[in-house]
């Protein structure tokens, strides 16, 4: 029997209900200002998915479109700025940044507080030891569906592939934090296919078209499928085959709609989150 498939847009478009239903009654407006440098095509689509997000759940909203010249001392001090401005909750730095920018330091200059992207490593840190707080937000989108679909972590085995900061890290300490056992796998990993084939849920998040194919997956196993390429065709898809892994999962995300839209939605909310520690009421 195929997979059920999770729909990450209808559960993002719910989530975004949830966060304006919330917003609606503010005196003062959650804000988040986003700042993209140059001009990479991909970038841009993303930046005006989120102020699109943004209109829709009532959160200010500024964009800040910097010429891909712009120096390090110009981008932090716009960061500085933007720190002290109380009308501002949450900052968010398009990556990647062009090559002459320090990402590392950038991030850095980002208030902790208003680090709605949870890159900072002192939000990293309370993920790792399970305070509240921020949490990525493609894990916290993949935590989300998980939850929306029934489907419980506690006591199964997920296996990770990838290990970035942005994804199978974080991933790892969410799912821990929900009982389950987790295993990391990346590029020095001896068997991906013995590995894969113990996962009761299996996160695919390694960036690699077909990586995942159908004998890798157990029968009955939760996939998600993190990853956003393109394959020979310029289509979008993701690290796992979808025609072969459809028929031995119980539940599956697709790619595009599945992961992604879910990513943006955990955006909202974290921006509220935010707004909500800076006292707005």
């Amino acid at each position: 029997m195929p997979a059920v498939v999770m729909d990450g847009k209808a559960l993002a478009a719910k989530v975004k209900e949830q966060v304006r239903s919330q917003v609606e009654p503010m005196s003062q407006k959650p804000g988040l200002a986003v700042i993209l440098v140059g001009d990479n095509p991909a970038s841009r689509v993303y930046v005006n998915g989120k102020k699109k997000d943004c209109g829709e759940c009532g959160i200010y909203s500024e964009e800040y479109a910097l010429p891909e010249e712009t120096t390090q001392e110009e981008l932090l001090e716009l960061i500085g700025a933007l720190n002290d401005r109380a009308d501002v909750d949450g900052i968010l730095v398009q990556l990647p940044l062009p090559k002459h920018l320090n990402e590392k330091e950038v991030l850095l200059a980002i208030r902790p507080d208003k680090d709605v992207d949870c890159f900072h490593p002192f939000n990293v840190g309370q993920l790792m030891i399970g305070e509240e707080g921020f949490q990525p937000c493609t894990p916290a989108g993949v935590m989300r569906m998980l939850e929306e679909y029934g489907i419980d972590p506690a006591g199964k085995h997920c296996v990770i592939v990838g290990r970035s900061n942005i994804v199978g890290k974080p991933q790892a300490m969410l799912m821990v934090k929900k009982n389950a056992t987790v295993t990391i796998c990346h590029t020095k990993t001896r068997d991906l296919k013995a590995e894969c084939l113990r996962a009761d849920i299996l996160v695919a998040a390694a960036g690699r078209v077909g990586l995942i194919t159908g004998d890798m997956i157990r029968e009955g196993a939760v996939v998600v499928d993190v990853a956003m390429n393109r394959n020979d065709q310029g289509k979008l898809c993701g690290d796992v085959v979808y025609s072969q892994a459809v028929e031995k999962a119980s539940y599956i995300t697709p790619v595009p709609g599945g992961v992604g839209p879910m990513t943006r939605a955990m955006l909202m909310e974290n921006t509220l989150y935010a707004a909500r520690c800076h006292g707005k009421v």
